[in-house]
């Protein structure tokens, strides 16, 4: 019995902060403590963990676990760190070599039969990953797009607990890897990295492929009449103003605003990762395209609250409707009564 550790990230409203995970098997009444200011979500991890460890047939320690989440004093909250605490306690059992959970990041939520689901924030986690020196992360198969967005590092895609375990010990991984150079199609299945980084590739290019193509939506040139107001519109769009439209009812207000962002420039790649990291945390990121290329659009309701439109939330803060509509059009409807 020893010690071992990992790692993972902790997101902070979009910013990720290194965690180092120490998983300790000793003497003393069986039982598994988890540490580390955590919040409810985390406290029932130690049920979802050993759940999972049993129902992929690896016997669990009889004896008492300790799990340290570093820094102590650092807020820890929802179920990105599952992943994590298992490998840390399975390296710590000596299922898994130590040396090989160390370096890497290990990111995504257990059920209770022990596949990997997919969890918010990945992409902000893998940048604060890549940016405190990472050079591999594991995650959910089904956010290894959108963490492959991330230029510098390799990403294991993980579908099991069991597949991802055996992969550890064999070197090979459970589905190859993708090297995070912007492209999410690029697959190679090759041994685990022994820790050469991924190429960056500046300027990268966000062509239709890095997000199955622009992404269908109104256009001006569906508006028939209407000069004023499209040539405010151009103005508005090429000034970066804003625009405030006065008019009764069903003169096309919202029909013209909807039809704004059509006028706006591709994102530049580091601003689409701004974008897409925003909408990741939220929840709201689109399962077909991991890379958000074109400006976002979002148009509250006139009766939605402060906290949606602002952002807010006990617990874990999420992004409301104008951090949604970064570098994009908030369209605030029958603004007066809001």
């Amino acid at each position: 019995m020893a010690v071992a550790r990992t790692r993972c990230v902790a997101l902070v409203g979009v910013t990720g902060r290194l965690v180092e995970i120490e998983a300790d098997i000793g003497s003393g009444v069986a039982g598994l403590h988890l540490i580390g200011m955590l919040d409810t979500a985390l406290s029932e991890a130690r049920d979802r963990v050993r759940s999972a460890l049993v129902n992929s047939r690896y016997a669990w320690p009889d004896a008492r676990i300790t799990v340290s989440l570093f820094p102590a004093s650092l807020p820890k909250r929802g179920s990105l760190f599952d992943l994590a605490i298992a490998m840390a306690l399975l390296a710590a059992a000596g299922f898994v070599p130590a040396a090989r959970v160390a370096e890497p990041f290990f990111l995504g939520e257990l059920g209770l039969d022990g596949s990997v689901r997919p969890v918010r924030g990945v992409l902000p986690a893998v940048l604060a990953a890549v940016a405190a020196g990472a050079r591999t992360v594991v995650v959910p198969a089904r956010n290894a797009a959108e963490a492959g967005l991330v230029p510098g590092v390799t990403v294991i895609p993980a579908t099991t607990l069991g597949a991802l375990v055996s992969g550890l010990r064999s070197g090979e991984p459970p589905g190859g890897v993708l090297d995070g150079a912007g492209d999410p199609g690029h697959r190679a299945a090759r041994p685990l990295p022994s820790g050469c980084p991924g190429e960056a590739v500046p300027g990268h290019d966000l062509g239709d492929s890095a997000a199955g193509g622009a992404e269908d939506g109104p256009d001006l040139g569906d508006v028939a009449g209407q000069p004023v107001a499209r040539r405010a519109l151009e103005v508005c769009a090429a000034g970066g103003h804003n625009l405030w439209m006065l008019g009764p009812p069903g003169t096309g207000k919202t029909m013209l605003a909807e039809r704004l962002p059509t006028l706006l420039p591709a994102l530049e790649w580091d601003q689409a990762l701004e974008v897409t990291a925003i909408h990741s945390v939220a929840g709201v990121l689109p399962r077909d395209r991991p890379l958000l290329v074109r400006p976002p659009f979002v148009a509250p309701h006139h009766t939605a609250t402060v906290a949606s439109v602002i952002g807010g939330g006990s617990g874990m803060i999420r992004p409301g409707a104008v951090s949604l509509a970064h570098r994009g059009v908030l369209f605030l409807d029958e603004a007066p009564v809001m």
